[in-house]
């Protein structure tokens, strides 16, 4: 098969190295109707592990993804695995107490420890490493951050030490930081691969280029089909089959990835984070995170991520996406020198919840539709876990951890950054009211979009490399906000709720379902 080469099987036009690494992991398209006991929508980490597991339970399984396997948000990941949250424990304890603390933190080493039992047991060559995680603060944090937060692991129960230097970074000596012991880390798209092999070797059934829609407790409905199911598992990162109520708990933002070639052996294995902005405008405090993978005979690949924003809201920042690659290179170069050439940049879309904690479990007020979102930085984890959940769930076995991710949950004391969001998602709504990107279509040059007014109307428009124009509505589909041009990944992202939609029109993320509405100009 052919390595991935466009954003026609990815959710961006920028193809991350995990895609560019491996042939596509295709299967058959659905063309007639099925019934299954667990109908799975997704075909990521989240999609695969709990077919998997389901499997392992008796269950009969069918997995549909609209794309390819990790085509979507997997596949843009920076594949660590950690229990060192993006949010402070010191902050769960505050929110939830210690005792919840420790259950989250017991919860993602689970995960880790789970996804290495897979690997074992199924054989999958996925480069898969036991390593150190070192956490060391931000310019503009403060050093008791990280004595509260190391005091904080030490109740969770976590394996961290104090070190009075960051190892293996360039002006590391006489900076403080947290290891957090027995991280990991693996080739992503490796492991998606052993993992279908397992489900089909097992009697799952995969579609590939399988759009479910019309989802309800019956089933879905697929490339025009129906399945039928018991049990329907929505696995897409954000959910597809909800209107409003899981988005206002959560957030979407953007996420930014470079890799560079470094000599090989020139750096351990390990994984870095700092403890991000506390500056920042946006509630999640962006931070940078680094990795390294192998590459070739000579070279390992420097993975380096962070300069996160609001989904479609780039701009606000006046940093467009060119100057937060330029960033991360910076910050990259500023703590390993020895990074050569970038090979590779692309973005991802996280989901931010906004208590700290992921969603899995039923949909709120369904029995038998289950969603896995609210990843937080942590996906490979978190994904992992809502599959252990789910698993739990549907065979009626105990799950320890099913109310602290319960999706239905509310969480009082988070109001503040809760108002914050609601307050900028709101704010979106001006946009029906802000001056257009473009003044008449002439302005466009080839492979660029914008957006334009055409009287009351807001109008999307994208002119390809061959000069031809294209023209939709710029009204997302989901709650009517005015989706904006993403420039690097080629992309119309909504601001408000974070769907997106290819050049083309088509949606590439929820929670909207259906493209964007073409219109003819002129």
């Amino acid at each position: 098969m052919d390595n991935f080469t466009s954003a026609s099987i990815s959710s961006g036009a920028n193809v991350p190295f995990w895609l560019d690494s491996m042939p596509i992991l295709s299967f058959q398209k659905p063309s007639e109707p099925l019934t299954t006991d667990v109908l799975i929508i997704g075909g990521g980490i989240a999609g695969l592990t709990t077919a998997y597991l389901l499997l392992k339970a008796g269950r009969k399984v069918t997995v549909v993804e609209d794309g390819f396997i990790g085509s979507g948000e997997s596949g843009r990941t920076t594949a660590h695995l950690t229990c060192a949250l993006d949010d402070r424990y010191y902050y769960l304890e505050n929110v939830f107490g210690k005792e919840v603390a420790a259950l989250a933190a017991e919860s993602h080493a689970s995960a880790i420890d789970e996804i290495e039992r897979i690997i074992t047991a199924e054989h999958i060559e996925c480069s898969f490493k036991r390593v150190e995680g070192y956490l060391f603060l931000h310019p503009s944090d403060k050093d008791e951050t990280l004595d509260r937060e190391f005091a904080a692991t030490q109740r969770a129960g976590l394996a961290t030490s104090l070190l009075e230097e960051i190892p293996s970074v360039a002006g590391g000596a006489g900076k403080r930081c947290i290891a957090f012991h027995k991280q990991a880390q693996f080739h992503v798209m490796q492991y998606l691969s052993g993992l279908a092999h397992a489900i089909v070797m097992q009697g799952g059934s995969i579609f590939t280029e399988a759009r479910a829609e019309k989802i309800t407790k019956e089933g879905a409905t697929v490339n025009g089909v129906e399945f039928s199911a018991r049990h329907i598992v929505v696995a897409t990162n954000t959910p597809i089959n909800d209107i409003v109520t899981m988005h206002t708990k959560q957030h979407a933002y953007r996420t930014y990835v470079i890799g560079g070639k470094i000599k090989k052996g020139t750096l351990p294995h390990a994984l870095w984070w700092d403890t991000g902005d506390v500056d920042s405008k946006w509630a999640s405090q962006p931070y940078h995170y680094a990795r390294i993978e192998a590459y070739d005979s000579d070279h390992d690949l420097l993975i380096v991520g962070g300069e996160d924003h609001k989904t479609g809201q780039g701009d606000d920042e006046n940093s467009p996406e060119p100057v937060r690659y330029a960033r991360l290179e910076a910050w990259a170069r500023e703590f390993f020198p020895m990074l050569e050439d970038l090979s590779y940049h692309w973005s991802g879309q996280v989901m931010e919840p906004v208590d700290s904690l992921g969603f899995m479990g039923k949909n709120p007020g369904d029995d038998n539709i289950y969603i896995i979102t609210g990843d937080s930085g942590n996906g490979m984890t978190h994904a992992t876990l809502g599959a252990i959940v789910i698993r739990d769930l549907i065979t009626g076995a105990e799950n320890k951890w099913e109310h602290l991710y319960n999706p239905s949950r509310i969480t009082l004391t988070t109001a503040r950054d809760f108002l914050k969001e609601a307050g900028n998602m709101a704010a979106q709504y001006m946009d029906w009211l802000a001056s257009p990107d473009l003044q008449n279509t002439a302005d466009l040059e080839p492979g660029r979009g914008g957006i334009l007014s055409y009287g009351l109307r807001k109008i999307a428009v994208y002119r390809d490399y061959d000069n031809r124009l294209s023209a939709f509505s710029a009204v997302c589909p989901h709650l009517g906000c005015i989706v904006q041009w993403n420039n690097d990944e080629k992309t119309f992202d909504c601001p408000c709720h974070g769907s997106r939609f290819t050049h083309d029109g088509i949606v590439v993320n929820g929670p909207a379902k259906t493209n964007l509405k073409k219109i003819r100009l002129g």
